[in-house]
């Protein structure tokens, strides 16, 4: 577009973009362009060939053999010349810009020379024929002017150059035949067709130059969305990579905790046995009160292993939730035997309300969650005693179960009580601490929340100082089974019973802690058999299979270390021992260094009951209490 043209439309500011794009275009993108025009000449050529068919038929009878052949050859010698030049050009395909402008040129001579030809045709067969092979003829002469529009509308002054040679001599033609009326009128309509063809080529020449604006907007978004892409994807691995970092270090972490809890737990473990043995052939009060401090201390241990374990579980996503009916008379009896040594040893009343109710719960996230209350409870209680509680409430969206931990213990400031769920908040108490007050990790009531987070069971607290304190949890009432039974009475029997006469089996590969057992277990009145491998036990229980002499006796329960050197457990140990008496039931007890978790199942598979290292001697020796009164219940039945 000339520099005036772009002017006027300036003044047009809807225009002026557009136009500008297609200035951009047409004149500045010459190659584009020029490419362009060759591909729409083949289309132009059938059509000029299409129209000289026609004027050439309805012409032939009437014209002389002069003006229509002359006429005829001329246009067909400049279809030719401007076909040879397509041709031409097909062959030169990486033509450089200067070459290709120079194809331009000769391109426009031709077209123009072409337009002359219908100007021409109009001036040599006007005046011959009926009025409709004028008609015919003006129809032939105006299509050509409009299928120009879509080729040169980019081209002002050419497409105006081409307009003009056809039509200016058609109107001049018209209006000068004075041998029929009306010749005027139809001069000025053609003129008005002139004006309606310009008018035409400007509306699509702003029509295109809005199509290429729109091409142009629409690269420049597809450009920059292949970047935004490319960084989204960049992003995207990133944060991926970063995220297996992260995972990898969290395991990594959690392996590193677990390694450390086992390695650590073993001698804590021997420690505590040690010094029970060394109580039991004692009778030195001092010596008794040294027992009790280190008891006191593993316990304390054994507390923030707990602790960093379970934190490091939940905060890496290994604890998965899965809600099932849970009796509370199994869940309390499982808490009394855990936790009725400890409140004995300081003079507390343990007491539990309510174990007729089911919950709908996870039963290994619940008991950890009252575990740690529990153990809180006690610790900060010195007086009176601690009261577990279990009570149906009702709810708009269902039926609850309130569980409740009291405690009449040092109670919790109330200024501290919103941050008691924070990590390592510990709330400072009006009275000194007192041995059996372990200063912790500060974990234990942010483990109970992020796991009743888990569980979506509401959790809260209230206190006062000097007074007590009692957290509160809300989990779903659960559903019976429908051959529910009450639990039959467990016999009780002392913690300082005698295990005199009883044949114990002790499988530990660590020595330091199978002495341990083998001492306190002599101690309290027992024989032991002790190993430190599958392969000793298989040795000695195939004593007679072998034809040598035959094992003493069956034994009365098995002490058995979860981890076995060569990758075997202790369910391996529980598996050869068991099968050399079969269809006998054999109690064991479990022992293992890790509290990451996922043995309930084997417990109940494999019919055993597992405790974590280190175990205090009166866990321990509650636990035995408790096998063999499950053993001799069975077997007075």
């Amino acid at each position: 577009m000339e520099p005036h043209r772009l002017a006027a439309a300036s003044a047009h500011p809807a225009l002026e973009r557009p136009l500008r794009s297609l200035v951009r275009w047409s004149a500045g993108g010459g190659i584009d362009h020029m490419r362009a025009l060759y591909v729409q000449t083949p289309a132009t050529l059938v059509g000029y060939l299409l129209a000289v068919g026609v004027v050439a038929a309805v012409y032939a009878p009437l014209a002389e053999s002069w003006r229509l052949w002359g006429w005829l050859g001329t246009v067909m010698a400049l279809w030719v010349l401007r076909l040879l030049h397509y041709l031409r050009y097909l062959r030169e395909p990486a033509a450089d810009e200067a070459r290709l402008l120079a194809w331009r040129r000769s391109w426009r001579v031709l077209v123009l020379l072409q337009g002359s030809m219908w100007g021409i045709a109009v001036w040599l067969f006007w005046g011959l024929g009926t009025p409709y092979d004028k008609i015919a003829l003006i129809l032939v002469v105006y299509g050509i002017c409009v299928s120009s529009v879509q080729l040169l509308a980019t081209q002002a002054w050419v497409f105006l150059s081409f307009i003009s040679l056809v039509l200016t001599p058609t109107i001049v033609r018209i209006a000068s035949d004075g041998s029929q009326s009306g010749h005027l009128a139809l001069a000025v309509i053609v003129a008005m067709l002139f004006m309606a063809t310009v008018l035409m080529a400007r509306t699509h020449l702003t029509a295109l130059g809005q199509a290429i604006t729109l091409k142009e907007r629409t690269d420049q978004l597809a450009a920059q969305l292949r970047t935004e892409v490319a960084a989204t994807e960049e992003a995207r691995r990133v944060a991926d990579e970063a995220r297996r970092a992260a995972e990898a270090a969290n395991r990594a972490k959690t392996q590193f905790f677990a390694a450390a809890s086992h390695d650590l737990r073993q001698p804590l473990h021997a420690m505590g046995l040690f010094a029970e043995a060394l109580r039991q052939r004692s009778h030195d009060p001092e010596v008794a009160s040294l027992v009790n401090s280190i008891n006191e201390s593993v316990d304390a241990l054994e507390g923030l292993f707990g602790e960093l374990l379970d934190i490091t579980r939940i905060d890496t996503g290994g604890v998965d939730v899965n809600p099932a009916p849970l009796r509370m008379r199994e869940l309390f009896a499982r808490l009394r035997l855990h936790f009725e040594p400890i409140a004995f040893e300081k003079g507390l009343m343990l007491s539990f309300r309510g174990e007729q109710h089911v919950a709908q719960a996870d039963p290994v996230l619940l008991e950890r969650v009252l575990r740690n209350l529990v153990s809180n409870a006690i610790r900060y209680t010195d007086d009176g005693g601690v009261l577990v509680s279990c009570r149906l409430r009702k709810r708009p969206g269902g039926d609850k179960l309130l569980l409740q931990v009291w405690d009449s213990g040092i109670g919790i400031a109330e200024a501290s009580l919103p941050r008691i769920w924070d990590e390592f908040f510990q709330a400072q108490s009006h009275r000194p601490l007192q041995a059996h007050h372990r200063k912790g990790l500060g974990l234990g009531l942010a483990i109970v929340k992020r796991l009743a987070g888990l569980m979506e069971a509401p959790i809260g607290v209230r206190s006062r100082v000097g007074h007590g304190t009692v957290f509160s949890i809300e989990v779903p009432v659960g559903k019976a089974p429908r051959s529910f039974e009450p639990a039959a009475a467990v016999a009780r029997v002392p913690i300082g019973l005698t295990l005199q006469g009883c044949f114990f089996v002790v499988v530990e590969d660590e020595a330091a802690v199978r002495e341990g057992l083998v001492v306190l277990l002599q101690a309290w009145g027992a024989r032991v058999a002790a190993f430190d491998s599958l392969e000793a036990v298989r040795a000695w229980v195939g004593a007679a299979e072998g034809g040598g002499d035959e094992p003493p006796e069956k034994p009365d329960l098995l002490l058995v270390d979860y981890r076995l050197p060569q990758g075997l457990t202790g369910i391996d140990a529980l598996t050869a021992l068991r099968a050399h008496w079969p269809g006998q039931r054999l109690p064991a007890i479990v022992i293992t260094g890790s509290s990451l978790g996922g043995h309930e199942d084997e417990a109940t598979t494999h019919d055993y009951h597992l405790l974590i290292k280190p175990v205090l001697p009166n866990k321990l020796r509650a636990m035995i209490a408790f096998k063999l009164g499950l053993r001799a219940q069975e077997t007075r039945a």
